[in-house]
C-alpha cells in the first residue's frame, strides 16, 4: 500500500481497503451506509488512523462478481465515447454496462486493454506510483540508433515533465520494445517525436502479467485462473 498521511478523504480510506473504488465508496456514504466512530459519514469527511470505520455490509453486495477480460483493441477504435466521431470500445463489444476499459489506448493505437466492472483495481493498475509495468511495440519512420535507444532509457524531457528512466530493446531497424511504469497521454509518441522520429505504429503488448498474447485484433479473453490471482495478489487486493 502507499504511504498514507492522515486524515485522509473516508473514499479514499475506502479504496485503499480495497472495500470499493472512490466512485463506489461516494455513493454508499450518499445512502448513509458508512460510518465514522458511530457517526453517518458524509461526502469529503477525512478519517485520522486511529477512527473506526464501519459499512452496512448488506451494502457492500458479498454476492457481486467480479470480471475482468483482456481485449485487443483495433486501431481506430476510441477507449471512450467522449470524442467526436468513430466508434468506441463500447460501441464495438456487447458489453455489460458495468464493464468499463482501465485506462486508456488512444484510437491510433492497438493492442491490450483491460476491461472489468471491478472498480478497485483503476487506480492501483494506472498510478505511477505503484509502477506496474506497461509493455508496448513501436514502429518509427527511420533507422533507430544506439543515441536515440540511450536518451529513452535515461529519460527525455519534454514541455511538461521528463519521463522516468525505463526498459527499451531494439527489435530492428526501425521497431523497438518499451517498459512504462507511468502513462502520460501520448506519452510514447511525444518521446519520440521529441528525439525527431515519428511513430508510425504502437501496440501495447503487456500490462503487469496480463500479456496479449496470440488472440487477434478485435478479440476478447477472460481473465482468469493463475493470471488473475497474480494480477490481484499484485495490486494488493487478493492476499
Amino acid at each position: 500500500m502507499e504511504n498514507i498521511n492522515y486524515p485522509i478523504r473516508i473514499n479514499r480510506y475506502l479504496a485503499l481497503n480495497n472495500f470499493c473504488s472512490r466512485r463506489e465508496a461516494d455513493a454508499l456514504i450518499k445512502r448513509d451506509l458508512v460510518f465514522i466512530n458511530g457517526r453517518i459519514a458524509k461526502l469529503g469527511d477525512k478519517v485520522g488512523e486511529k477512527d473506526l470505520v464501519e459499512t452496512d455490509l448488506e451494502s457492500r453486495q458479498e454476492t457481486k462478481e467480479y470480471a475482468y477480460f483482456a481485449y485487443n483493441k483495433p486501431k481506430g477504435v476510441m477507449t471512450n465515447n467522449d470524442q467526436i466521431g468513430g466508434k468506441s470500445i463500447r460501441d464495438v463489444l456487447n458489453l455489460p454496462k458495468d464493464i468499463v476499459p482501465v485506462g486508456r489506448l488512444d484510437k491510433d493505437s492497438y493492442g491490450l486493454i483491460i476491461l472489468s466492472n471491478d472498480g478497485r483495481i483503476t487506480g492501483k493498475i494506472l498510478n505511477p506510483e505503484f509502477e506496474h509495468e506497461k509493455e508496448y511495440v513501436v514502429t518509427v519512420d527511420k533507422p533507430i540508433t544506439n543515441h536515440f535507444l540511450n536518451i529513452m532509457r535515461k529519460g527525455v524531457n519534454l514541455e511538461d515533465f521528463r519521463t522516468k528512466e525505463c526498459t527499451v530493446e531494439k527489435i530492428n531497424d526501425n521497431k523497438f520494445k518499451i517498459i512504462l511504469t507511468e502513462g502520460k497521454k501520448h506519452q510514447i509518441r511525444r518521446m519520440c517525436d521529441n528525439l525527431g522520429y515519428a511513430t508510425t505504429e504502437l501496440k501495447r503488448i503487456r500490462i503487469m502479467n496480463v500479456k496479449l498474447g496470440e488472440f487477434k485484433i478485435g478479440q476478447m479473453r477472460k481473465i482468469k485462473g493463475t493470471e488473475l490471482n497474480k494480477l490481484l495478489i499484485t495490486l494488493g487486493i487478493k492476499d
